[in-house]
């Protein structure tokens, strides 16, 4: 098997003793994202203000091309850009009116940027929330899309892959049936499964919100949110910055105009290095020839592997805990969820070994990258032994 540990030399070298296993929380960055950051760098020296022409000339072009071909997007123009994921929810819910509180139906495995802020929202009577368990597991697509059938929704908020368990939402094509221009609008979170998971969104993309970012799988780091917002939905997000009418600012303004297409729902002035990292990540992997699906066909193996030698005790008393298999077939996340009253505490004592995992309430989870080998996973599980004790 290939190793890929070259593309990330400068990571890896700057921690020799680290074992890394957190690639679904924050990945390594490859050497390329160095160069990426460089290269915003010397284009806001060499063209200081004119780096914005640059900027919306050829870097976020470049960049909505990779996100929509990722996803198999008929139009890259679809595609707006935020510091992070929580901008563009806060500024898409804006878009949204209503005479009382928004209907939004979720569920209880959301990541934390819109499970707090949803539930500030709900604290100030700006929405009601209809909140869908998880668990069980194996229930729990036909038991969302039922709950989004049987009462309409002004919002139906879902991520593609759960961020603690690794559970896969199937629906989508059935929930983006139930969406309107003027009615329900349907979101997806793809963060935990952007260039994670192979991904076609293709027939769902006239009429689904996809919001997805740079910051785990994609290996670009901070800075590099994206959200694909279907035509002739959320046309006039209240919430919005100068950037949405970036084209058409030395005009005559009147109003408050917008662009017609992704743009707006852009904010205002931000650090574009994310991007330039995002766009050189993605050259890089072009290179190499190595897409989602090949760098899937590779790791899925090792996570297999993984999980079977912790099940028969090579790395301890992680063999105590109970390893969370959410969906029934189909393709699995590229982490591990181990189910565990002390998953905290181990957590504390991997780290504290140079065991780099991370933990949320009684799950640890451990990921893996291109960056790992064969022999990363008995070099683990060993470590992992000694520093559980």
């Amino acid at each position: 098997m290939t190793s890929h540990k070259r593309l990330f030399a400068r990571t890896l070298n700057a921690a020799p003793g680290r074992l890394h296993f957190c690639a679904h929380s924050h990945h390594l960055w490859p050497d390329a994202s160095y160069d990426g950051h460089m290269q915003a760098w010397d284009d806001a020296a060499r063209l200081t203000d004119k780096k914005w022409e640059r900027i919306f000339g050829e870097v976020l072009p470049e960049a909505q091309a990779h996100v929509a071909r990722e996803l198999n997007l008929p139009d890259p123009h679809t595609i707006a850009f935020a510091p992070s994921t929580h901008e563009l929810l806060v500024r898409l819910f804006s878009a949204k009116a209503a005479s009382g509180p928004l209907d939004v139906l979720t569920t209880d495995g959301e990541f934390h940027s819109f499970r707090r802020q949803s539930a500030r929202w709900e604290e100030d009577g700006r929405i009601r929330r209809r909140v869908v368990a998880c668990e069980p597991f194996e229930t729990f697509n036909g038991r969302f899309l039922a709950a989004a059938k049987q009462q309409p929704a002004d919002i139906i908020f879902v991520s593609a892959v759960m961020f603690k368990s690794g559970l896969r939402f199937d629906g989508a094509s059935e929930l983006a049936k139930l969406a309107r221009a003027d009615g329900t609008w349907v979101v997806l979170d793809l963060y935990h499964s952007f260039m994670a998971l192979p991904s076609d969104f293709s027939g769902v993309a006239a009429n689904t919100f996809l919001i997805g970012g740079g910051y785990k799988y994609a290996m670009a780091g901070e800075g590099a949110a994206y959200m694909h917002a279907p035509p002739g939905y959320a046309p006039r997000p209240s919430n919005t910055g100068w950037f949405a009418e970036f084209s058409k600012l030395e005009a005559k303004q009147s109003g408050v105009g917008y662009s017609e297409d992704g743009m707006r729902f852009m904010g205002a002035t931000y650090d574009a290095t994310g991007l330039y990292r995002f766009n050189a990540v993605r050259r890089m992997l072009d290179a190499e020839k190595l897409s989602t699906d090949a760098i899937c066909q590779k790791l899925w193996p090792l996570r297999a592997d993984l999980a079977r030698r912790i099940a028969s005790g090579e790395a301890g008393k992680l063999a105590e805990a109970e390893i969370l298999g959410p969906n029934r077939s189909g393709p699995e996340p590229r982490f591990i969820a181990l189910k565990h009253p002390d998953a905290v505490a181990w957590r504390a004592k991997l780290l504290a070994a140079d065991i780099i995992t991370d933990a949320r309430d009684d799950i640890l989870r451990i990921g893996l990258g291109l960056y790992h080998d064969a022999e990363d996973i008995p070099a683990f599980c060993a470590a992992a032994k000694k520093a559980l004790g």
